[in-house]
């Protein structure tokens, strides 16, 4: 069996030439803090109207936090939903 190489660019090379990589990017992590959020809830037993009287915010903001396809999400906001679940956030920046 023959080792194949990698021939071409690849897809985030792709997406920049598109001009749309910081855009999916976004995304992925909203999608990605989303999907974390909402196992915590289960995990916790959390209802949606119970982190919004925890986050002192409303259920409509509740509902925004946990839509995947939302990709707005304040810094703020999910400070205040890591605390209503007795987490932290912890941001690093990383080579690009």
């Amino acid at each position: 069996m023959s080792k194949r190489t990698h021939r071409g660019s690849d897809f985030r090379d792709f997406l920049k030439e598109q001009g749309i990589l910081g855009e999916v990017e976004a995304r992925a992590l909203k999608q990605a803090m989303s999907l974390q959020i909402s196992r915590l809830l289960d995990e916790k037993s959390v209802t949606k109207a119970e982190m919004a009287a925890r986050m002192k915010t409303s259920r409509a903001a509740v509902d925004r936090l946990l839509d995947a396809s939302n990709s707005s999400l304040t810094l703020n906001t999910l400070g205040k939903a890591a605390r209503a679940l007795g987490r932290k956030v912890k941001i690093e920046l990383v080579p690009a």
